[in-house]
C-alpha cells in the first residue's frame, strides 16, 4: 500500500476503541504476508512519544485478474450457434446426432436420412450437434521458458489468462475442465469440479504459481498428464514455442499423447520480437531485424513441426492468446475432433 494510505491519525479516549479501514490494492498475484502494525502514542503536550510493533499473523491472497473475462460473451455466443440455437446444427465426425429436420437447398447430401425419408412426403437431414462432456486437461508448464517477460509480465500470466478463458468457455459447454501445473514436479492440479466451482478453484490455484528456473521436465508432464487424463481428452499444453524444448524434450515424448487424445499447443509471443522485425533506419536497427526476423522463423518452423505430428498450435500476442485459444477450442467441437 502507498505511505500515505498506510498512516492514520486518531484520537483514542481512556477506555474506547477505534476501528481504522486501510484500502489495498495489489500489483502482483499470490500471497501476502501481514508485516506489522505500528502504534505511537503521544502524551498530552506531543512533547514525547511512545512507540511498540505487534505483529499481525495473517495473509491475503492476491487472485489473477482474469482480464480476457471481456471475451466471454461473444465467445459463449459463438458456442451457442455451434449449439444450434441460433443458427442451423452443424455436422461433423464425432459429433452427436441431435434431430431430424427437412432438407433445405445447400444442406450436405451426406447428411440425408434416406430411411426417415422413405417414411414421409419429404427428404429429412439428419442434424448434429457438437459433443458434450468432453474432458480437457489444461496443462501450464510453469519451468524456465514461462519466466520470459511478454510485455509487463512473465509469460506464464499471460497462459493463465488464456486457461481461464477456456475453462469459463468449456465449462459451459458442458465439458469437464482440469489442471495441471507442472516443471520438474507437479505445482497445482485441480480435478473435478463442478461448472461452479471451477473458477474459484482455478484461480486460488494459480494464485500463488511461479515459474521455476529450471528445464522442464517432458517425460514426466507427459506421464503426468496421461495419468490425470486416461480417457480419451482434450490435452491443452500452454507452453514456450523455443526450438530447444520443444525439440529435445516435448517431441520425443508427443506421439504417446497424440496416439489417445487431441493435442493442442498454446504459446505466448514477444510483441519487442514483432516490433524489432519491422525496425528499420540505421545498421543496429536492421542487425535487430534480421536477428528478430530469425528467431520469428524458427518458430514457425517448430509450429509446423508440432502440426505434422497431428498437434493444433496456437502462436499469439499477449492480448489475442486467450480470445485465440478459445476459438481453436470452438473450431475443433465444431469439427467433432473434442
Amino acid at each position: 500500500t502507498e505511505v500515505e494510505a498506510s498512516r492514520h491519525r486518531l484520537t483514542v479516549p481512556a477506555g474506547e476503541r477505534r476501528r481504522l479501514t486501510t484500502r489495498l490494492r495489489p500489483t502482483r498475484r499470490g500471497d501476502r504476508q501481514a508485516d506489522r502494525v505500528t502504534i505511537r502514542s503521544y502524551g498530552p503536550l506531543r512533547l514525547f512519544s511512545r512507540q511498540g510493533n505487534h505483529r499481525v499473523p495473517w495473509t491475503v491472497r492476491v487472485l489473477p485478474p482474469f482480464t480476457s473475462r471481456k471475451h466471454l460473451p461473444s465467445k459463449l455466443a459463438r458456442l451457442r450457434e455451434l449449439d444450434g440455437r441460433t443458427s442451423v446444427l452443424t455436422r461433423g465426425e464425432g459429433t452427436e446426432f441431435d434431430s431430424l429436420r427437412e432438407y433445405v437447398p445447400g444442406d450436405d447430401t451426406r447428411s440425408i436420412d434416406w430411411r426417415a425419408t422413405a417414411r414421409q412426403t419429404s427428404v429429412a437431414v439428419r442434424t448434429w450437434r457438437p459433443e458434450r462432456d468432453r474432458h480437457i486437461l489444461l496443462v501450464l508448464d510453469t519451468g524456465r521458458t514461462s519466466a520470459g517477460r511478454v510485455g509487463d509480465a512473465p509469460r506464464l500470466d499471460a497462459s493463465m489468462d488464456a486457461a481461464l478463458l477456456l475453462a469459463a468457455l468449456a465449462s459451459r459447454a458442458g465439458d469437464r475442465v482440469d489442471l495441471l501445473a507442472y516443471d520438474r514436479g507437479v505445482r497445482a492440479l485441480v480435478q473435478g469440479r463442478t461448472a461452479k466451482d471451477l473458477l474459484p478453484s482455478l484461480v486460488n490455484a494459480m494464485a500463488t504459481l511461479e515459474p521455476e528456473l529450471v528445464e522442464t521436465n517432458a517425460r514426466g508432464l507427459t506421464a503426468t498428464a496421461l495419468r490425470t487424463a486416461p480417457r480419451r481428452s482434450l490435452i491443452v499444453l500452454l507452453t514456450s514455442l523455443d526450438a530447444a524444448p520443444i525439440e529435445e524434450g516435448l517431441l520425443p515424448v508427443l506421439p504417446q499423447l497424440t496416439q489417445r487424445h487431441t493435442v493442442l499447443l498454446a504459446s505466448v509471443a514477444d510483441p519487442h520480437i514483432a516490433r524489432m522485425a519491422t525496425a528499420r533506419g540505421n545498421t543496429d536497427a536492421i542487425y535487430e531485424a534480421a536477428a528478430a526476423a530469425q528467431a520469428q522463423k524458427e518458430r514457425h518452423r517448430t509450429a509446423e513441426q508440432l502440426r505434422r505430428h497431428g498437434v493444433t498450435v496456437v502462436d499469439a500476442m499477449p492480448d489475442d492468446l486467450a480470445p485465440a485459444l478459445a476459438d481453436a477450442y470452438l473450431a475443433l467441437k465444431a469439427a467433432g475432433r473434442l
